[in-house]
């Protein structure tokens, strides 16, 4: 497993809205969290919030509640020291922290409020990164592009994941993603890598490819179980195993070296 500092391997998941990343980030973590030996840390750092519905998890707190709870102080002219806003801020996030089946969840929730508080953003970008080396896998689903994980949540991962379906149009979001990554260092990743969603036969594989540089960790077929269970709004840690979808999810965790 390929690891970064502290031993901690962080995996950032992206892609076009619409083209079932979510989907793809809970499934990840419906099999991964079936390690024993492993401790996960689901980070939900898409505003819609969509992987703790994806995953069952009821959010009570985001990191930007808190965030908007401190600067709130603040400005009602409560002065905190840096040492006790990081205590503060500690407590807070522990608090958000929700324990699931086998892994953690914490949720980022919507974007900041105007105006420039880098003093708290920076602490609590801190406190995140810190928090996740004492987990062996950090999931992070994110946005569209990997702009706002820098700025939210973090600046290295190991493994950027793009997810696309089989149209051009998200094809093209994965290949703007892994450009703005690589020529802007939006996010420094050790390795980016492609999944193919909702598959329905290879053909659609063999022509995306001929259009992409970006390497295939594997593709993902159509599959109607994913969607009913979408549509029900049931968690996607009661997938069978068995189903398409989850079956081709566990493959491109084990391409991962996972």
């Amino acid at each position: 497993m390929g690891k970064g500092d502290g031993g901690t391997t962080r995996i950032a998941v992206c892609g076009k809205g619409g083209v079932g990343k979510t989907s793809v980030t809970a499934l990840m973590v419906k099999h991964l969290s079936k390690r024993e030996d492993l401790k996960i840390l689901a980070v939900d750092a898409d505003p819609a919030v969509g992987l703790a519905m994806a995953l069952g998890e009821k959010v009570k707190k985001t990191v930007n509640d808190i965030r908007n709870d401190v600067i709130a102080m603040a400005q009602g002219g409560e002065k905190l020291s840096t040492p006790e806003t990081m205590d503060l801020l500690d407590y807070e996030l522990l608090d958000a922290l929700s324990e699931g089946p086998n892994f953690a969840f914490l949720a980022i929730g919507r974007p900041e409020m105007e105006g420039c508080f880098c003093r708290v953003n920076d602490l609590l970008k801190g406190m995140i990164e810190t928090l996740s080396d004492k987990f062996d896998v950090v999931i992070i689903d994110g946005e569209a592009g990997v702009e706002q994980v820098n700025r939210r949540v973090m600046k290295q991962v190991d493994h950027l994941v793009l997810v696309t379906d089989t149209s051009a149009k998200g094809l093209h979001v994965a290949e703007t993603i892994r450009s703005l990554a690589r020529d802007q260092e939006a996010v420094s990743a050790r390795r980016v890598g492609l999944i193919i969603n909702r598959v329905r036969n290879e053909r659609e594989v063999e022509t995306l490819l001929k259009r992409t540089t970006v390497e295939l960790l594997g593709w993902i077929p159509e599959d109607d179980h994913i969607r009913d269970q979408d549509l029900q709004g049931r968690s996607f840690l009661d997938l069978a195993d068995e189903s398409p979808g989850s079956a081709g999810v566990a493959r491109v965790v084990e391409a991962l070296g996972m």
